[in-house]
């Protein structure tokens, strides 16, 4: 149930039958009538713009058109009142049955309520996280990977077939510092000092690939030239760190479908097949590019290379795929990753980027518009950057030391769920402060707290019911007589129930995992309020004493509550709790 979408359809209905009774000319252009909460409460339960759209196309003053909708929806009887307001604004009241009809449709089907059949079960591949396997994951890593998760998860439940992907950046010259790297821990491992040079990795992570290295080859490597020990190292370091990385993300909640290496698309004509069909469509060239901005001409050095011509699918500049030496440039092994992507069939890719990324944007977006020839959209999403904090205080980091902040440090700080939530707490593109000593605060201004305290009041009080008899299973609940769900403040929270699924609709369209979280903590919010006012106001506690059938209605709302929040925590990836401790 959409209660938002079946009044929108109600509206539509009443547009149809003033065109059919000539009051409205036929051909008008509904697609952008939405019928959505008012801004202010107390102008009624949804208001719809209908009359302002249409006023236009209809060559009438838009009130006039409010007027005549008003007494059309006036007529259903899930309209209790339905009033012009404004410049053309229709202002709608619901009859209490629609509520009660609500809380039904969330305990008649706890796990479906606010599903969707948005993506019409069509396929997304989401590609996130893509750290280099040089280290163990960073609190940057951390954001990306719980946004690309929640994105993937609210997208199955607005009806996507969902693929996550993690792309192993393993074929650029980052492994070979890997390598060189790891090889001076294999020497630590045989006694000898390490050489930790200028540019290579120093972290201690790097000291039981060292190890390993000394069980497999013992000391065959040693004074070896790089020529000779570098693959096999390289290849024994990556293998580690990837599965560093696996055991980073499953610390986290995080479990991708496919992995897929950079590495897999050299030497197996992949690259040149993705180049071929790009000069199929004449848009791969030889030529000279323009200096970069900020470069003096005599800082300029002009070379003929391999061009793609990305300026033809909205890119800035055109992009060079193969250097003067013949080489492939870092960008070719990306074309021939997105180019697989679209040959696998997906109807939609979505990449989960950093913000340092933000250049790769205009051309990863041209090379699949050209590769698809606009067939298959392309999503990119960038992801600010975490501030750690301690109370306030910046938490010094020092990747160069080796002594930054890992996504493991910070999992096993705070837990999962509380990491997790917490990096949905802003939109990506905007930065993200992450205080140790906030995120554990019991109070109101911690959301994480706020949000699972109240799904913990809900199931305190489903376990109390339940003591006295009354059967607590949705279903049940189901069959309460809901009219004894009166006051405006059970109202006001089956009102907030009926925006889930719609809010469900605007997040996947958006892309927009945060707006969930949002949505939780005002539900919490309503919720909290109700208890609150409940101290003061006997009336509005839940169990009832001497009052079954209000007591049920009551339970019923909780129960209602409990199955929304816990819905929402689940596409957040976050374990709803069931008591706070």
């Amino acid at each position: 149930m959409n209660l938002f979408s079946d009044i929108r359809t109600l509206v539509l209905d009443a547009v149809g039958a003033l065109v059919r009774d000539g009051a409205l000319p036929e051909g008008l252009g509904t697609d952008a009538i939405t019928v959505e909460p008012p801004r202010d409460p107390g102008h009624g339960d949804m208001a719809t713009n209908a009359a302002m759209v249409l006023a236009r196309g209809a060559g009438r003053a838009p009130r006039d058109i409010a007027a005549a909708l008003a007494e059309r929806l006036r007529a259903d009887p899930r309209i209790a009142s339905a009033e012009p307001a404004g410049p053309g604004f229709l202002n709608l009241r619901l009859a209490p049955a629609v509520w009660q009809g609500v809380l039904r449709a969330v305990l008649e089907d706890p796990s479906g309520y606010g599903r969707s059949d948005l993506g019409q079960g069509r396929r997304v591949n989401v590609e996130f996280v893509s750290a280099n396997p040089t280290g163990p994951c960073s609190v940057g890593h951390a954001r990306g990977a719980v946004f690309g998760d929640a994105l993937a998860s609210l997208l199955a439940f607005a009806g996507w077939d969902v693929t996550r992907e993690y792309y192993i950046n393993d074929g650029g010259a980052q492994v070979d510092v890997l390598a060189r790297s790891a090889y001076e821990r294999y020497r630590e491992a045989h006694g000898l000092s390490p050489e930790i040079a200028e540019g290579l990795y120093p972290g201690d992570y790097l000291v039981p690939v060292g190890q390993a290295l000394k069980d497999r080859y013992g000391d065959s490597l040693l004074d070896r030239p790089e020529s000779e020990w570098l693959a096999p190292v390289r290849d024994l370091a990556i293998e580690m760190m990837m599965a560093m990385i696996r055991e980073d993300l499953a610390a986290l909640g995080v479990r991708m479908d496919v992995y897929s290496s950079e590495r897999a698309l050299y030497g197996t004509g992949r690259i040149e097949q993705a180049i071929e069909r790009l000069r199929a469509l004449g848009l791969i060239y030889e030529g000279v590019l323009e200096p970069p901005k900020g470069k003096l001409p005599e800082d300029w050095e002009p070379r003929e290379q391999t061009l793609f011509r990305s300026t033809a699918h909205g890119d800035d500049v055109d992009r060079p795929v193969r250097k003067s030496d013949g080489s492939w440039t870092y960008f070719a092994p990306d074309i021939a990753y997105h180019y697989d992507k679209t040959q696998r069939g997906f109807d939609l890719l979505i990449d989960v980027f950093g913000a340092d990324h933000g250049g790769y944007v205009k051309r990863i977006k041209a090379v699949v518009a050209a590769l698809t020839g606009g067939r298959v959209p392309i999503e990119i999403r960038l992801m600010q950057l975490v501030k750690l904090m301690e109370a306030g205080e910046p938490v010094k980091m020092s990747k160069r030391r080796g002594t930054f902040v890992t996504l493991r440090d910070v999992v096993e700080e705070v837990g999962p769920d509380v990491a997790r939530f917490t990096m949905l707490t802003r939109k990506n593109d905007a930065p993200l402060d992450f205080d140790f000593v906030k995120v554990r605060e019991q109070s109101r201004d911690n959301p994480v707290f706020y949000v699972q305290y109240a799904h913990a009041r809900a199931r305190s009080v489903l376990r109390k019911a339940a003591e006295t008899g009354i059967d607590t299973a949705p279903s049940s609940l189901a069959g309460a007589d809901l009219s004894h769900l009166g006051h405006e403040a059970e109202i006001g929270i089956i009102r907030r129930l009926a925006e889930w699924p719609r809010l469900v609709e605007i997040a996947a369209r958006g892309l927009e995992p945060h707006r969930i979280a949002f949505y939780l903590y005002d539900l919490a919010s309503d919720f909290h309020s109700l208890w609150n006012r409940g101290n003061d106001d006997p009336a509005l506690r839940f169990l009832q004493e001497g009052a079954a059938d209000t007591t049920r209605a009551k339970i019923a709302l909780v129960q209602a509550v409990a199955v929304v929040i816990s819905s929402g925590l689940g596409i957040l990836g976050v374990t709803p709790a069931e008591e706070m401790r």
